[in-house]
């Protein structure tokens, strides 16, 4: 019998465990199996979109951050402008689910990074720390790394002098303290000066409490906000406490806790209350009646989550709607004992807005194959730490916004085969479409049997089953170990077969430094999961 030695090593076809003769960039990925080590640059992407507080199933939280700070050091040591420059377009075009990471990167920038890098880190500090939660963090993370020296004080007072008197006002007092640190404590160690009196009678305020503005007084330079907070603390009565929330729209951090079970004073913040603590709020305003069957209420909210330029001025990111459908859905926190009875026309309404908060997608009239990768790695951990939406539950409402605007297209989901229901190819399509709304999806990917990790098997699968597919977009964490072909020596295979010019886009759903596509390979695109702007560089990837 002749011993065939091109089986044990060629270039077409290689085990996942093995490296692929004369391929670079190849490394080993957490799970044991080869993949291509990512860009740094889209390393640097993927941390900030999709953060690192979340474990994956082969890698702590821990070990996830410190990867990747590694990653943004060396960056920054590099090409440090650019990671400021990538920070504040992520973060400004609003395509993160949190702010956090884009803060943690620019607090090293401004402490690690030569004089340009510094320079252009303090900068952008009003564009990445919009609210005052954003900038005690900001300075929580940069103590880590450094002192107050002058350009960190120059920073933070121009952070408060760049805002005009009515929103300084707002700042000072809905966001008081974050994170150990307070407006008071930034303040001093800044020895902020002020560029205006109003600004002065602010700061004042701040420090000790107190100030010598007549804050009723009629002019247009009156700081209302804080006067009219000065009242709430001594309301007597919610007559009194709604009147303030109408005249002067204060926010719920300064309304005395006494007053925030009472249906009326949630009634009247509902009126103009921001988008973000509208969808953060529903649970509450359900449980006391404020929400409820075909109730003023109920028609206000639906009305705010069915106006489009409302969530784009809101910043409203997808993911944070589906986390907020999620946990409203269920009828109760997950932390606290809260419970309310969700009203179905509201989370029809979230259902829409998720959709809607994306951003333009064009059909491409190209036949898609959705792969989903359901192995057990996708079901571990939550993306940007947001309890219940698994990197597994996320690829699949992802994948439902590109099928809602093309017309060829198939859902499956893989792994790499198990003894369950998935029979030998680890290969099932999945009976999911944009008509179901998504927590039924999210019911159905919850549900599904764990497996190992092959990513190769939708391109084999395609082939094997005779499908003509343009674009194959696989949404998997990257760490596929099992398989004897790699995905991008399976997708080469299917090219040949098929003489179709099939292109591959790797939808990664975790902070990874892996990824299977080829970057030499201008067929293959890799994208970060849940990327507001996903699904729309995947349209034009696919389209040319």
């Amino acid at each position: 019998m002749t011993f065939n030695y091109s089986k044990q090593f060629n270039t077409k076809q290689t085990s996942q465990q093995n490296f692929v003769p004369g391929v670079k960039g190849q490394a080993r990925n957490t799970a044991g199996g080869v993949a291509f080590k990512l860009d740094p640059m889209d390393q640097l992407d993927r941390f900030l979109i999709l953060g690192s507080e979340s474990p994956t199933y082969y890698a702590s939280a821990s070990k996830l951050t410190k990867t990747n700070a590694k990653n943004i050091e060396k960056l920054i040591k590099s090409h440090g402008v650019d990671v400021v420059n990538r920070v504040v377009e992520i973060s400004v075009e609003n395509r993160a689910p949190k702010n956090d990471p884009a803060i943690f990167c620019l607090a090293m920038c401004a402490k690690l990074g030569d004089n340009d890098t510094r320079k252009a880190a303090y900068a952008a500090l009003p564009k990445v720390c919009r609210i005052g939660t954003h900038l005690f963090q900001f300075a929580e993370a940069a103590e880590a790394f450094g002192g107050w020296g002058r350009g960190m004080r120059n920073a933070v007072a121009n952070w408060y002098n760049c805002k005009s008197p009515e929103k300084l006002q707002y700042q000072v007092v809905k966001y008081k303290q974050r994170e150990g640190w307070s407006h008071r404590d930034l303040l001093r160690l800044a020895h902020v000066k002020p560029i205006t009196e109003q600004h002065g009678e602010i700061f004042k305020y701040v420090v000790t409490g107190e100030s010598d503005a007549v804050f009723e007084d009629e002019s247009e330079n009156a700081l209302w906000t804080i006067w009219a907070c000065e009242q709430a603390k001594k309301a007597e009565s919610v007559g009194e406490v709604v009147k303030l929330i109408t005249d002067y729209n204060l926010p719920r951090e300064v309304i005395p806790t006494a007053f925030l079970n009472h249906p009326q004073v949630w009634e009247a913040l509902l009126q103009r209350m921001p988008m973000t603590a509208m969808i953060r709020n529903l649970g509450k305003m359900s449980s006391i009646g404020v929400i409820g069957s075909m109730n003023a209420g109920e028609k206000l909210v639906i009305e705010k989550l069915a106006d489009k330029a409302v969530l784009e001025k809101a910043r409203i990111h997808p993911l944070n709607v589906l986390n907020a459908m999620n946990i409203y859905n269920g009828g109760h926190g997950f932390r606290g004992s809260l419970s309310w009875t969700p009203s179905q026309r509201v989370v029809d309404a979230l259902d829409s807005a998720f959709y809607a908060t994306f951003k333009h997608v064009e059909p491409t009239g190209k036949a898609t194959l959705l792969a989903l990768d359901v192995s057990g790695s996708m079901g571990c951990g939550n993306l940007a730490g947001m309890p219940g939406i698994t990197p597994r539950v996320g690829s699949a409402a992802m994948a439902l916004v590109t099928a809602a605007v093309e017309k060829q297209y198939e859902v499956i989901g893989f792994t790499g085969g198990s003894r369950g229901s998935w029979g030998s190819s680890g290969v099932s399509k999945l009976a999911i479409s944009p008509r179901q709304r998504l927590d039924t999806v999210l019911n159905t990917v919850s549900g599904l049997p764990f497996g190992r990790t092959d990513c190769a098997l939708p391109m084999t699968w395609a082939l094997e089953n005779k499908l003509n597919v343009d674009t194959f977009v696989i949404y998997t964490d990257n760490e596929t170990w099992c398989g004897n072909i790699h995905p991008f020596q399976a997708l080469k295979k299917y090219r040949q077969a098929t003489g179709i010019p099939a292109k591959l886009v790797v939808v990664g759903m975790t902070a990874t430094e892996f990824t299977i596509a080829d970057p030499s390979d201008p067929g293959m695109l890799d994208v970060v999961g849940f990327d507001s702007a996903a699904p729309s560089i995947i349209s034009n990837f696919s389209k040319d």
